[in-house]
């Protein structure tokens, strides 16, 4: 997670938030649901409707399709 702040006033405010979630094990087959949660996900989650009216909330996938395993997701 990346976020972007700026002086107002001499406070400094969170304008701009970057989301990238990191999925492992991940099959090829799969990215396009992936896809399409990761489309839809900021609308029922309960942070990013309550600061969407004042920061700008941005995401990307990162998909490690070699890693065997249970699927994980990191804000970073």
């Amino acid at each position: 997670m990346v976020g972007e702040v700026e002086n107002d006033g001499g406070v400094l405010v969170v304008r701009r938030i970057h989301v990238t979630y990191t999925l492992s094990g991940v099959q090829e087959t799969q990215r396009e649901t992936v896809e399409r949660v990761l489309g839809f996900h900021a609308d029922k989650c309960p942070v990013a409707r309550s600061i969407r009216d004042s920061i700008s909330v941005t995401t990307s996938l990162r998909i490690n399709p070699d890693t065997q395993g249970a699927h994980t997701h990191q804000g970073s």
